[in-house]
């Protein structure tokens, strides 16, 4: 039936009036008295939108578009006087069910909107659904910006200016510990940005926040009866709505408000956000997981799929994105400009982002079109985009990911040389020379710069910082996978025995290495990380694949963090004093020599001037120099570093300084009075004794 309203044709289907609507923006748009819906399927041959009130099982109506409202490969319809703030919606879409062509269209099932802003049934975290009502798990909603954000804009700091604390959202209020009136929610977080200013950090990687569901693939530990999750979130439901159980208020629809007020908070403290977002796959799974959304909207076109219809793994969970196909590209495009403009996200952290320089078929494309869009896109010009160069498909491209100007990476080869150095593996110093100044042996002949290189030695994925120096081999039984699971590559080192121990000697190495650890990351040019807990020793009892655990051993204990106050003020102090060190940040590979004669970047031995480049050798010196900063003394900042991972002390002449400069230990991870000297003391010009497994910092 066709009536005539505002003097507009209008149609009415089962009892509500409907228009053609717009093809694009895609998903549900405001429109007057009513919503726009589009929705794309290139080899759907019908769709049927489907509307419930909020919470309620069967849905109220269920509307055809007709054939007239297809415009190429969108269906798109205006609904008026539905109540969006009480509406529930999904799309059946009708199709060939070929799945060796690639289709596995199924009308009846009812497929989440994967433009949605906001998802509903997963509210409250570890809240069991009704697993016998199948009709809907996942519910798209409407969501309405009216959220004020002052004048607040992302913050835009230098790259090589930053100071990037991981954290998992959850994990780092959810223990009564925490203190805080909200745990494991954007609020509880917000509560902690006093601890973060007084840490020091300027920018915080949270882990996915994109809505997933905890409970895929959940079950019972086979052991201890414990409940095992999907805690960390890397299986993304939709890629444009919060995830709504990290909200306090999440029940009551406002996980939108509550995040932005995060981000506005963090903003006004000086605190960037980053966010870690998962564009190589979905929570669909291969051809015996569900159908939610992708699957039935467009299979062939969103997914990866080999030509017997079966899904490419480069992931490792089961399917991989079709992410250089231009409907995908545009969703990629289309989410992360939403984050960037609608909650002032600073910049983003791509999971396996090898895979987004697959082509179709999986091979390794040399000009891939989405890291070029993502590179020279005008809204997200200012963000920061991190890639984590490798896949699990085999493809490992640090150093090589294409970058197109704009892309660093988690340098996973500073990592791994960092470790070992640490625990006195030969054969290191060479490389080590090469990672502490920005890793010039991978970026510099790329045209790229030392905050190109991500520098973490810890990261959520592995070991913590105190397990890196308590255990030699994984214990993951907590995870119900038989100890299979996790990587066996840690490069870590006891210190003398396996896990807890009461023997004050090795105690006192641990924490040394820690001390070492970060010592090394913080006068490193290039960008540091490190993750939620590390700054006071949290352990997950030498768990390197915690991704399953809603538990204490994933949670940050607080109480942690005064009894292991030595560690916490040493790394707020190497905060404090990189940032008053233009020299550590430095964001070019630089030979030049400075006014006073001295180079950029040095490297000495035992003996200024003389690296020991040798395999047995465990030792290493390098200077930092700077020109034109005021410091009084002289216009050049000088950093000096000694690294003495050998099980032995050792001397240590120092470079001979002109204009009267003389050298002063500002940290010495070995004096028993403790690491960070409350007044630098000047060091003798013959040179200073570094004890065994030892940092000593000193500037001019």
């Amino acid at each position: 039936m066709i009536e005539r309203i505002d003097g507009l044709p209008t149609n009415i289907i089962n009892g509500y009036k409907v228009r053609p609507g717009k093809p694009l923006p895609f998903g549900v748009s405001h429109v007057p008295n009513g919503l726009n819906f589009s929705a794309y399927t290139s080899a759907g041959t019908g769709c049927t939108l489907v509307l419930f009130s909020r919470g309620v099982l069967e849905p109220f109506a269920e509307i055809e578009f007709p054939k007239s409202y297809r415009i190429g490969d969108v269906f798109c319809m205006i609904v008026f006087d539905l109540d969006y703030e009480d509406l529930e919606y999904g799309y059946r879409i009708d199709g060939p069910f070929q799945p060796e062509a690639g289709h596995r269209f199924n009308k009846e099932c009812i497929l989440m909107d994967p433009y949605t802003k906001l998802v509903s049934g997963r509210d409250v975290w570890g809240e069991e659904p009704d697993w016998n009502a199948q009709i809907y798990h996942y519910r798209s909603r409407v969501s309405f910006d009216d959220f004020d954000w002052e004048d607040d804009s992302p913050l835009e700091f230098p790259p090589e200016d930053l100071l990037i604390y991981e954290a998992h959202v959850r994990g780092f209020t959810k223990s009564a510990s925490a203190k805080v009136a909200h745990p494991g929610t954007y609020a509880g977080l917000a509560e902690k940005i006093p601890y973060l200013k007084r840490l020091g950090i300027n920018a915080i990687e949270l882990m996915p926040i994109f809505e997933f569901d905890e409970f895929e693939n959940s079950r019972i530990h086979p052991e201890t009866g414990e409940k095992l999750y999907n805690y960390w979130g890397y299986s993304t439901l939709g890629f444009f709505a919060p995830k709504a159980a990290y909200a306090a208020t999440g029940r009551h629809g406002m996980q939108v408000d509550e995040l932005k007020q995060l981000v506005k908070n963090l903003h006004s403290n000086g605190i960037e956000v980053i966010l870690d977002v998962v564009f190589n796959h979905t929570a669909e799974g291969n051809e015996n997981g569900p159908t939610l959304s992708f699957k039935g909207l467009d299979n062939k076109t969103y997914y990866m799929l080999t030509p017997e219809g079966y899904y490419f793994n480069f992931s490792g969970t089961g399917n991989t994105l079709n992410c250089n196909n231009p409907i995908v590209r545009s969703l990629v495009l289309d989410c992360l400009r939403y984050w960037a403009s609608e909650y002032h996200i600073d910049g983003f952290r791509f999971d396996l982002a090898s895979i987004l320089g697959r082509d179709p078929l999986g091979y390794p494309l040399s000009n891939p079109p989405l890291l070029e869009s993502l590179a020279f896109d005008p809204i997200l010009s200012a963000c920061k985009l991190i890639a984590e160069a490798w896949d699990a498909g085999g493809l490992y491209q640090v150093g090589s990911f294409p970058a197109f100007g704009r892309w660093s990476e988690w340098n996973g080869k500073y990592r791994d040389c960092l470790r070992k150095f640490l625990k006195g593996d030969a054969a290191q110093v060479g490389e080590l020379a090469q990672r502490v100044q920005g890793s010039p042996d991978l970026y510099q002949s790329s045209g790229r710069t030392p905050a190109t290189s991500i520098n973490f030695i810890t990261c959520h994925d592995g070991f913590t910082l105190a397990d890196l120096t308590s255990f030699n081999e994984k214990h993951n039984s907590s995870n119900g996978e038989d100890n299979r699971d996790g990587g066996n590559d840690n490069h870590s080192w006891n210190c003398g025995a396996e896990g807890w121990t009461d023997n004050a000697g090795i105690l006192a190495l641990r924490q040394k290495q820690m001390m070492n650890a970060f010592a090394l990351l913080l006068t490193s040019r290039g960008v540091p990380m490190f993750v939620m807990g590390d700054e006071f020793g949290r352990s997950q009892q030498g768990n390197n694949n915690a991704y399953c655990l809603d538990s204490s051993l994933s949670w940050v204990d607080w109480l942690q963090l005064k009894a292991n106050h030595q560690l916490f003020d040493f790394v707020t102090s190497l905060i404090a004093f990189r940032k008053s060190h233009p020299c550590l940040r430095v964001n070019k590979f630089d030979t030049t020599i400075t006014t006073i004669g001295l180079p950029s970047s040095s490297f000495h031995g035992t003996s200024a001037w003389s690296p020991d480049w040798s395999q047995e050798s465990r030792q290493l010196a390098w200077m930092f120099c700077l020109d034109g900063i005021g410091t009084g003394n002289s216009d050049v900042d000088l950093v000096y570093v000694i690294a003495n991972m050998a099980p032995s002390t050792s001397w240590f002449s120092c470079p001979e300084l002109p204009n009267g400069l003389r050298w002063c230990v500002a940290f010495n991870t070995g004096d028993p009075a403790g690491p960070v000297l409350k007044h630098e003391a000047t060091v003798d010009k013959h040179g200073l004794l570094v004890g065994e497994r030892s940092v000593i910092i000193m500037t001019a």
